[in-house]
């Protein structure tokens, strides 16, 4: 739990008692993970104001998310928390509400090309690439000057040129790649086929892969399945189930979590704030800010985490992210034992 504002109990309620509620709009994409950061966001919403409400929306369309921000606006919200589904359209939200005196904050994805937001609550993604490195690094051992395959994301994708400098950041002068791949549409089909290619070149002899996502490991590891001996390092990102099971399994090493939990109770202070008219406290942005093409917007940017085997429990099985009920299915279940996860 995030600590409150020191004026979180004078905003919410004066001395006679009586509670001040305001409305809080989330706006999501409409997806799996929408509900949790809905359950983790009311939550920690109730914590801070009992009496504010949420007034949550999902959407799979820019048209509908457009919708549901005219209704929030017209439904009284006080502050508008936005996951666009394209950061490079959600700008004309932003107007809207600011037209309004609403405050906006952009929640998990920048919203880009606008003056007008107010604040950016999501992870610090040019950490992923030197995180995951490390772990491959400290996961391959002492090995000597060690063969990798690194398998990025699509080239057009903004991340994927943040995901590599902060990798190369810890991987230079300290291994060899055998392979570095832009994968076209970041498909697993198209990272299966340049795994396939690297394996040819390199006679089937790998001592690590660094892929971008846990979509892209997966294809790496089956693409690697029979062929190589003995099993190298894999690493990946977003802590998929699949790829918590293939941890548990030991066929993927690592991957990293950027808790939902975290980041949803995070967006959820900022939004009370914003409500209320109470500084967003210092401590929790530490003046960083992420330029969205028009302004540096202020950011709470937190630290992913790599999940190896060893924190499962303590990681995506705590914040409820993934229960051990999910992750040790009958396929998996001698492992999890073995793990002791339970």
């Amino acid at each position: 739990m995030l600590v409150l504002s020191a004026l979180t109990l004078a905003a919410c309620g004066g001395s006679s008692g009586v509670t001040l509620g305001k409305k809080i709009a989330l706006l999501l994409p409409d997806s799996t993970n929408a509900l949790k950061v809905r359950s983790y966001f009311e939550a920690n919403v109730t914590q801070i104001c009992s009496s504010c409400e949420v007034l949550y929306s999902a959407a799979k369309t820019d048209a509908e998310q457009q919708a549901q921000a005219t209704t929030a606006i017209s439904g009284g919200a006080s502050v508008i928390v936005i996951d666009p589904l394209h950061g490079a359209t959600a700008a004309g939200i932003v107007t809207q509400a600011k037209a309004a005196n609403i405050p906006v904050i952009a929640f998990d994805r920048m919203i880009l090309n606008t003056p007008d937001l107010n604040y950016y609550v999501s992870f610090d993604t040019e950490s992923a690439g030197g995180l995951l490195a490390g772990s491959l690094i400290t996961a391959m051992g002492s090995k000597a000057n060690p063969t990798i395959v690194e398998i990025d994301g699509d080239a057009a994708d903004p991340n994927t040129k943040s995901f590599k400098q902060s990798a190369l950041t810890i991987l230079n002068g300290k291994v060899k790649f055998g392979a570095q791949y832009d994968t076209p549409g970041a498909t697993a089909a198209n990272a299966k086929a340049e795994m396939v290619s690297a394996l040819a070149a390199l006679n089937n002899k790998v001592d690590g892969v660094l892929a971008a996502n846990d979509g892209l490991a997966g294809a790496a590891i089956a693409a690697m399945k029979g062929k190589v001996r003995p099993w190298p390092p894999v690493t990946g990102q977003g802590a998929g189930l699949a790829a918590i099971q293939r941890i548990v399994t030991g066929d993927q090493t690592a991957t990293l979590y950027m808790s939902t939990k975290a980041e949803a109770e995070a967006a959820a202070q900022v939004a009370y704030d914003l409500a209320f008219g109470v500084t967003v406290p210092p401590s929790m942005s530490n003046g960083k800010t992420v330029n969205n093409g028009q302004v540096d917007v202020q950011s709470v940017l937190l630290t992913p985490v790599v999940v190896s085997k060893v924190n499962i429990e303590s990681t995506v099985v705590q914040d409820g992210y993934w229960s051990a009920d999910d992750i040790c299915t009958s396929q998996v279940a001698s492992a999890c034992a073995a793990a002791g996860i339970a």
